[in-house]
Parts: structure tokens; sequence; C-alpha cells
């Protein structure tokens, strides 16, 4: 099996500001495709269809978490205690007083459903298939971004993670981008407000945290008092992928412009305290 990530930027970081992508992998093992009960193109509608190509073309040397394995074998959005009974045999012998929400609603660290099926799995997958993972894929990646924020913090005295994801179109009056901080908890407010200044910059209608404020990744990685920020970003993905929303589209460029024009705001944010400026002497 390949790797589950691409660990992407040199040592030391040249950068404070990391990028996270969790859901753009394309990689199905076998054992997956042979566990499911409707066609593999079922699965596509859980990715973040290509937002990968959006982050490779704005990073720009920077450090960037990008995973390869496809959602539908984990997702990394979510703890390891989001399991799913219905698909998880695992899941019994855990003792919790009330599922989250999205394990109720089939999104669980393993999905149960997508948007263009009611049921993916033909068979509940064993508590050892998932702990290997867990073990395998869902560690690692977080152990990725951990050890990525700590050695910007440790270069820099400040961290931000920019934590990329893509969104279905949410109606003609809908935002085409939303910012999520878990309501403020995950990043300093100085911070969000910049990459917001720079969305609305460009045009696009902006939310903050409605419909999404973020996961298990900015409540696992994000600890302000400690300097490490995180900011989930969502990008309608009309805006980079083609009409049928399958292919990257003429607008990739001009969207990867975009993000790297919030990855430099926010490291301009950084230098404000003066640690970025006297790390990179």
């Amino acid at each position: 099996m390949e790797r589950s990530l691409d660990l992407l930027g040199g040592e030391p970081p040249r950068s404070p500001v990391v990028l996270s992508v969790p859901h753009g992998g394309r990689d199905y093992p076998a054992s997956l495709i042979a566990a499911l009960r409707v066609p593999s193109g079922a699965m596509i509608a859980l990715e973040d269809r290509h937002i990968d190509a959006v982050a490779l073309a704005a990073r720009e040397g920077r450090t960037a978490i990008v995973a390869r394995r496809a959602r539908a074998w984990i997702d990394l959005n979510r703890g390891e205690d989001e399991r799913d009974p219905r698909v998880d045999e695992g899941a019994r012998a855990m003792a919790l007083p009330m599922r989250s929400s999205k394990v109720r609603s089939g999104l669980g660290l393993v999905p149960r459903r997508a948007a263009s099926a009611s049921e993916l799995w033909r068979r509940r997958f064993s508590d050892a298939e998932i702990a290997e993972r867990i073990a395998g894929d869902h560690r690692p990646y977080h152990a990725a971004v951990a050890a990525a924020l700590s050695a910007a913090r440790a270069r820099f005295g400040i961290a931000i993670l920019l934590d990329l994801h893509s969104m279905p179109p949410l109606g003609r009056d809908g935002p085409k981008v939303v910012i999520g901080d878990r309501f403020g908890r995950a990043a300093g407010a100085r911070f969000v407000a910049r990459v917001e200044a720079v969305a609305a910059a460009s045009g696009h209608r902006v939310a903050l945290n409605t419909p999404y404020a973020g996961g298990h990744i900015l409540d696992t990685h994000g600890a302000p008092p400690r300097g490490v920020h995180a900011i989930q970003l969502e990008l309608d993905r009309s805006l980079y992928l083609d009409p049928a929303l399958d292919r990257p589209g003429a607008g990739l460029a001009a969207t990867a412009t975009l993000v790297a024009r919030m990855l430099a705001a926010l490291e301009d944010e950084a230098a404000g305290s003066g640690l970025f400026a006297r790390a990179a002497e």
C-alpha cells in the first residue's frame, strides 16, 4: 500500500504558516473497494475534489501535509472515538454517553454514507481493521501536523495552521468561502480577520463558522494560548473545478492565488508580533 500522506517543505520551515489538506486523497485500497455495496464512484462525493491541486499551487515552499488516502477509508477530521457502530464492530465496546452529530448522521471516523448513496458498505468492519487504519493513517497524519506546527513555533515563536477543504455550492446566495475557527477557540481573532479580509477583497461572499466551524483538526491542533492558531478554510468547488465539479477547471489558478494571498496575510500578521522578523533574520 502506498504511503498515506505527503509531507512537503524543508527543514527548518520557511514560514510560521502550515497547510493541512486532509480530505483531498484519492487512494482507495482494494479492501475498501471490495466492501462497497454501491458503485465506487459514490465515494467521490466524500472527497474535497482536487483541493490538493489548489494547495500545491498556493503553498510557495511552505510546509504542507497532504493526505493521499481517501476520506472513505478514514476521516482525518474526526476523533478516534467518533466510531459508528453501524459500520464498525469495535464501536460496541466504546463507552460514549452520546455519539457526535457527525457519527449519528453517518459521517464518523469511517463514513457510513455519501451524498449520492444511503449506505456505502455491504458489511461492518472489524475492530482490528479500524485499529489498523487509525495506527497506519490517522495517527501519522496528526503526528505530522503536530510536528510541523512545533517546528514552526520553535523557529518563529508562533505557528498558524490553515486547514484547507472544499464544499459543494451552497446556493445562489450562499457563501463561496467559509472560515472556521471553532467559534473563536482555535485561533486568534486577528488571524481570522486577515483571512476574511483577503476573501472579501476577492469579491466572494464570505461566512464565518456557518455552516462549517471546523472539526477535530482544529480542536486537536489549535491552541492560541500556546501561540498555535488553527483556521479551517472551505472553498466552493465551483471556484476551481469544471462545471461538472469533477476535474480542475479554469478557475484553479485564481483560486490558488486567493489561497496564496491568505497565506501571505497570515505571515504578515505573525510578523506583527515581532517574532517572525527576528526568527527570519
